[in-house]
């Protein structure tokens, strides 16, 4: 069934400002009053964003910053929004000197990122600039300040793992009762007891929807058969890491590496518990380094024995050093199994230990690399296939059809370079994005980066009408064919790559959406078309798909 579609109030402002026709005109005596020769302006228009914009909560000034500097610039003579800028750029100035204050620098490099990206002219008297922030976030931040232990053999890492276990008591099965547990590995990355894992494997201590009973232990290498307690300082579900906290002396130290050393072909070593087998060590080699497993970024797929319960101990190099943590496999498959690069890792370190849950941000947009033409695999930027009605990326102008090439002065070659930068700021910057449009006009947008939510497919069906919000669920944006069925399209567009791609249509077939229906978990939708494929001859088809409501081009 399709769903109701309504106007915002200011879509409904734009209108009356750009285009009369937008709405008729209401004489109803009902209304009280009327308006039919109600002329709007500029600053009715200003007027009403200074109100929403005074609704934002204090606990989140960048963001009203943000917005009373886009109505700045679209409005930069009007004094009541100069003195609203000024005032939240006064605020947010008064919030980074508490954070320096209190050396919560992880706060204190977020304000100062955003009032340089909003051009804040008192950034130089600043106590601290950003290198000197930079350094600060990573002190005390265990596996990043402090280095491993000597290395000696790959037999003496063995002795850094432990295995992780969440018992969940007694589950009972046809009036039997059975010990309900989950296993897995883990790595030590600080003398203090700090220890990696994955999420999945701790997930139900964390999940405020999981009602049962959940404790974490675990167990050293060198003493399997004592119960240590652990905590979790830190998670991420998206990128699936987390950081644990035991009250012991770590035997070893692992040092995490770099990953980008690593090729197709090179040796690693894994070491873990599978199926509680602890101090286990397989070898093989990294077979890719760009798989598409998860929506966080590329992972890689490597050959080594992986079983049930080595998720989350380490992938090492012949020196010893961390280059990823494992993270799956794919059963009765042997040798086709997964690791989280070590660079990570890295970005989630100092939020795990200074915040504890990392959320993952985005922009509210689909898109895929840009790859020159005639060039193989050269890359030229991020091609915006797609932008959500009313997100961060709709609001600063973004627009589909855009190429982004840089963020925050960092150069964009691909998707995968803009997931590492957003992986490593934190909810709530605002940061300066440079695209090209499709005329090859470069320009700056302001954004603020939001919090990805868990279906990202779900929330553009939502807040797009049908048409458009197929772009990023099948790969296909639709125009209207009929004034009289409104079901009934032609394709104008067809992204590369995508399932409509690959399903064979083109430009200019004509379909009909049967139905569209979301799955209550969110995870996934199921669409129905009825189509005539040029491909196929016009023949009359229907095809119905499953497409899961987030992957990893969203951003």
């Amino acid at each position: 069934m399709f769903r109701k579609f309504s106007i915002s109030i200011g879509l409904l402002l734009l209108c009356g400002l750009v285009v009369s026709s937008c709405a008729s005109s209401s004489n109803d005596p009902r209304d009280g009053v009327d308006t039919s020769s109600k002329k709007y302006t500029s600053e009715d228009a200003a007027s009403y964003e200074i109100a929403q914009i005074k609704k934002i909560p204090d606990g989140e000034l960048v963001k009203a910053l943000w917005r009373s500097k886009l109505l700045l610039d679209a409005n930069p003579t009007l004094a009541s929004v100069q003195n609203l800028y000024s005032s939240y750029e006064t605020k947010v100035v008064s919030l980074y000197n508490k954070a320096v204050s209190q050396k919560a620098w992880l706060e204190a490099l977020r304000f100062y990122n955003s009032l340089e990206a909003v051009g804040y002219g008192g950034l130089a008297s600043l106590r601290m600039q950003r290198s000197e922030l930079e350094v600060a976030v990573r002190q005390g931040v265990p596996g990043l300040s402090s280095s491993g232990s000597s290395f000696s053999s790959l037999a003496g890492c063995v002795k850094g793992t432990v295995t992780v276990y969440v018992d969940k008591g007694v589950k009972v099965q046809g009036r039997v009762g059975y010990n309900d547990s989950v296993l897995g590995s883990g790595f030590f990355i600080d003398r203090a007891g700090y220890i990696i894992t994955n999420h999945h494997v701790i997930a139900d201590c964390v999940d405020p929807e999981y009602k049962g009973f959940a404790r974490l232990y675990i167990y050293l290498a060198e003493d399997p058969d004592t119960r240590v307690p652990a905590r979790i300082i830190g998670y991420d579900e998206n990128v699936d890491l987390a950081l644990l906290k035991t009250e012991v002396d770590a035997p070893y130290v692992f040092t995490l590496g770099s990953s980008a050393n690593l090729d197709v072909g090179d040796k690693v070593y894994a070491i873990g518990s599978p199926l509680g087998l602890d101090r286990t060590l397989t070898s093989g080699i990294i077979s890719s380094k760009d798989r598409e497993l998860f929506s966080a970024g590329k992972v890689f797929q490597i050959d080594a024995a992986v079983n049930s319960g080595n998720s989350g101990g380490p992938l090492i190099d012949s020196k010893g050093d961390v280059q990823a943590v494992v993270f799956a496999g794919v059963q009765n498959y042997q040798g086709l199994n997964f690791a989280i690069p070590v660079e990570y890792l890295r970005y989630e370190l100092p939020i795990f230990f200074s915040k504890g849950k990392r959320k993952s941000v985005w922009i509210g947009c689909y898109g895929r690399t840009k790859r020159r033409a005639g060039s193989g695999a050269a890359n030229e930027g991020l091609s915006v296939e797609y932008v959500m009605p009313s997100s961060p990326a709709a609001k600063a102008g973004i627009s589909a059809g855009d190429t982004i090439v840089e963020v925050a002065g960092e150069p964009v070659n691909s998707l995968d370079d803009l997931k590492a930068d957003f992986m490593g700021r934190e909810l709530g910057t605002i940061v300066r994005v440079k695209a090209l449009d499709q005329y090859g006009k470069a320009k700056t947008y302001l954004v603020y980066l939001d919090g990805r939510p868990k279906s990202p497919g779900k929330e553009v069906y939502a807040h797009d009408v049908i048409a458009e919000s197929l772009v990023p669920l099948l790969g296909m944006e639709l125009s209207r064919a009929s004034s009289l069925n409104r079901n009934q399209y032609v394709i104008s567009r067809i992204v590369r790559g995508s399932i409509a791609d690959s399903s064979g249509f083109s430009v200019d077939d004509t379909i009909s959406v049967q139905e569209v229906e979301l799955d209550p978990s969110g995870d996934y939708a199921t669409i129905q078309i009825y189509a005539k494929k040029r491909n196929s001859g016009y023949l009359d088809v229907v095809v119905g798909y499953t497409v899961p409501l987030d992957n990893q081009y969203y951003f």
